[in-house]
C-alpha cells in the first residue's frame, strides 16, 4: 500500500525513526483540507508505542478535515548538522502515515494531555496544572501509525 523509498540507501531503520520521534519537539500534520487542498499544520506532539498524540482546539480546519477524512501524515525533521568544512547539512527526517481520531475516553485524554505537558513544561507541577485546567476545552487527537519511513539526507 505504501511506496518503497526510492533512495533506499538513505532509508533509516525503524528504531532510528522512533528515536527521532522521541527526541524532536515539533512536526507538521498534513490532512486533506477544504476543497481537496492539502492542509499542513505544525504541532507539538507526544510519541509512544506506535501512536502520536496531539492536542488542539475543539473546532477549526484541522478537526473538520480529520472528521471528513482521517488519513494523514506527520513529518518530523531534525535541525540538521553541518560538518566542518562543508556547506551542506546532514538531516534526518521521519514521516508517519496513519489515521487520526479524536480520543473520546476520558482516562486516555487525561493521561496523554499530561504526557504532552510533561514533554514541554519544565516541571511536573506545571504539566499537571496545564492538564487539569485545559482538559475540558481541548481535543486530544491520536494517530495510529500504519507506516513509518525515515530518511537521511546529505545535501551536496
Amino acid at each position: 500500500m505504501f511506496r518503497p523509498m526510492r533512495r533506499i540507501k538513505q532509508q533509516l531503520d525503524h528504531a532510528t525513526c522512533e528515536e527521532i520521534l522521541l527526541a524532536e519537539q515539533r512536526g507538521v500534520l498534513a490532512v486533506l483540507g477544504d476543497e481537496g487542498y492539502p492542509y499542513a499544520v505544525p504541532l507539538d506532539y507526544y510519541y509512544t508505542e506506535g501512536k502520536l498524540y496531539f492536542h488542539g482546539a475543539r473546532e477549526g480546519h484541522k478537526i473538520d478535515a480529520i472528521t471528513a477524512y482521517p488519513k494523514a501524515s506527520f513529518c518530523v525533521m531534525e535541525p540538521g548538522v553541518r560538518e566542518e568544512g562543508n556547506w551542506f547539512y546532514t538531516v534526518r527526517s521521519v514521516i508517519a502515515f496513519g489515521q487520526v481520531q479524536v480520543v473520546e475516553d476520558e482516562d486516555e485524554r487525561a493521561a496523554y494531555l499530561l504526557a504532552i505537558g510533561r514533554k514541554y513544561y519544565p516541571t511536573e507541577a506545571e504539566a499537571a496544572e496545564l492538564a487539569a485546567s485545559s482538559l475540558k476545552r481541548v481535543h486530544i487527537l491520536r494517530m495510529d501509525i500504519e507506516h513509518l519511513s525515515g530518511k537521511l539526507v546529505r545535501e551536496k
